[in-house]
Parts: structure tokens; sequence; C-alpha cells
């Protein structure tokens, strides 16, 4: 199994810790992870990194596809891949509708549909086997819709790349999980509990069936988001996490279009999810977090002293052994925290 970690975004300043990365490097970790939501791009960030690194892959978790145009994303991607030797990881996402429609001002569509074109556009424009044409549901190459010139011609890149630069996906869905398994090379669970693996499984096999050619996980890159909080004091470290998982549960999308809500309820936590999310939702953050379950903390984070830390990592090493989580994408600041990793799982 390969160990990264994340970035996450900035605040106000933009702030790339290159000790802690260069650090990681050193340890033999496989990646580091950058973001965007709607202050620094995940691109400039990933730049600056691969400038100052020789080792290190550093993938987007993610380039929220609204934001760019596929031809866009495949030209990043292709300049990246060049200017690093191969390091860089093309990770997308759909974001969402108040990001996208609020911020980007285009509208949210239909986020899967939008992934499997996006990416089977990128994987054209990389290929290079001649000008790309493509009729899509969301994306058409030449464009002769409405407003057009009709003076649009196919294009082949002028750049020499590599049609095997990797491409993940964000996404906790059926579908998502559907489509990523069918057109991508890995997938970003925001949080995952190893022991649960078919709830995501059995949606990645349709994609896998559906892409053909015998793909399976020996081919996938199953690469959750995995929090870390150290603290010798238990019930302080799942206080910590607490926040993150009643917002994602309670407040990432309204009432009855939540994907998170519906994640956490396919993991056994249905009723309580609603009761987070219907408390959030209705202002009192405070009382929601406090219902987010300890066990459910325990699952899907790594929670506590480095020794229950090492304890806990034992489901972890056994999901790997088994193919169905390829890497562990760390969220961890301390370098203490990185060095344990390192001892035990490299």
């Amino acid at each position: 199994m390969k160990l990264g970690f994340l970035l996450g975004y900035s605040g106000k300043q933009i702030h790339i810790p290159m000790e802690l990365i260069q650090q990681a490097e050193s340890m033999g970790f496989d990646s580091v992870w950058t973001a965007e939501a709607y202050g620094n791009d995940a691109v400039s960030t990933a730049t600056w990194i691969l400038a100052q690194t020789k080792k290190i892959r550093v993938g987007t978790a993610i380039m929220q596809m609204p934001a760019r145009s596929p031809a866009m994303c495949a030209m990043t991607s292709m300049s990246l891949h060049q200017l690093s030797d191969g390091r860089f990881i093309a990770g997308l996402g759909a974001s969402g509708p108040q990001v996208v429609e609020g911020w980007h001002g285009v509208p949210y569509g239909k986020p899967v549909t939008r992934t499997r074109e996006y990416i089977q556009i990128m994987r054209k424009i990389m290929e290079r086997d001649g000008p790309v044409e493509f009729d899509g549901k969301v994306y058409q190459m030449p464009n002769q819709g409405p407003g057009t010139t009709g003076l649009g011609k196919p294009l082949k890149s002028i750049l020499q790349s590599s049609p095997d630069i990797p491409i993940y996906t964000a996404s906790i869905t059926p579908a998502g999980l559907a489509c990523a398994g069918e057109v991508a090379d890995g997938v970003f669970p925001v949080w995952m509990d190893p022991q649960k693996f078919n709830i995501l499984g059995e949606h990645l096999d349709k994609g896998f069936a559906k892409a053909g050619n015998g793909k399976s996980l020996k081919d996938f890159d199953v690469a959750p988001f995995v929090m870390v909080a150290a603290n010798d004091d238990l019930n302080a470290a799942f206080d910590s996490l607490r926040p993150w998982l009643a917002l994602y549960i309670g407040g990432m999308g309204a009432k009855n279009k939540n994907f998170y809500h519906d994640y956490a309820t396919r993991l056994g936590y249905g009723d309580v999810a609603t009761r987070i999310q219907d408390l959030y939702l209705s202002g009192k953050k405070e009382e929601a977090q406090a219902l987010v379950p300890d066990t459910l903390i325990d699952e899907v984070a790594l929670v506590g002293s480095h020794g229950r830390i090492i304890e806990r990592l034992a489901a972890w090493k056994e999901a790997g052994k088994r193919g169905e989580v390829g890497s562990m994408l760390l969220s961890v600041a301390n370098p203490q925290i990185l060095e344990l990793f390192a001892k035990e799982m490299l």
C-alpha cells in the first residue's frame, strides 16, 4: 500500500509546507495532494511543489471540472507531466452546486455524465491519435451550438504526451463510483471503512465490467482520505473530528440532496445522520457535532495515542493486502506522525 498526504486548500494566505513535503519525500511517501474551493487553485500549488521536489508524485484532490474545459485540463496535465518527468496525477471532481453555479457561474448539470465525457475527451487528447471530435450530452468538439461562428475545427494537440497520465475522480455515490471504475485510474472516497469495502466495491465492479478488457482492482487505485487525530486524550481526539463529519453529513448539500448523508446511511448510520442533518441545517451546529458517533469516527479515521493508531492500522493493512485500498491519503501536518506512518507502512 502506498502513502500520500493531503494539504487541503489555503485560507487568506497560501501556505505550502515545503519542509514537510520534502521530509515525506525522503521517507518514501508516494504522493502529496493539493486542493481548491473558491480561493487558491489546485494547479498552481501542485506546480510549485513539483518544481521543488524530485521523486514524490503530486496530484490534485481535486481540480473542479466545471472550472476548466476538458481540453484545458488535458493541456495542464500534459504540461506538468512533461515538466515533472511523469510525476503529476490529475485528480478531478464535480464540486457542488453552490460552488459551481454560485462561483463559476455555470450549470451544475449531471455530474456523472460530465465526468465520463470529460475523461473520455482527456484520453483522446492525450493519445494524440488524430484531431479530436466528440459529440456528447455535455461537451461537443467542435462546438457548433448557439452563439458559435461555425469556424471551429477538430484539432490534435501540438504537445507530445503520454496516454498513461493517471486520472482519479472524487466520488462516493453509486453512479459516481461506477463511472470511476469505468473511465478512471483511481477514486478518492472522502472517507471509508476498510472493513466495509463492498459499499464501494460493488459499484466499482459495475464500472470495471463496463470498461471491459479485464479491468479490476489490480488496475485501479482506491485512495481514501484518512483523517488522523493523534492525541493521548482519546475523547479530545474524537472531539477534534466531530466538526469535520458533521459538516459533511449535515451541511454539504440540501436536505434531500446530500451525498455524504446518503453515504453515512449506507455505512449503517442513517438515523443519526438524519438527526445530524436536521440540527445542522437549523443552525444548531454544536448539537449536530455532538451527535457524531465515536464508532463512525473510529471506523473511518485513525484516532488516539500513537500506540492506538498503530493498532487501528491493522484493518487498513489487511485491506491493502486484499487489494481493496491501494493508497492511504492522510490528513497530517505533524512530522512525527508522518514518521510513524512511514515506519509502520513503508
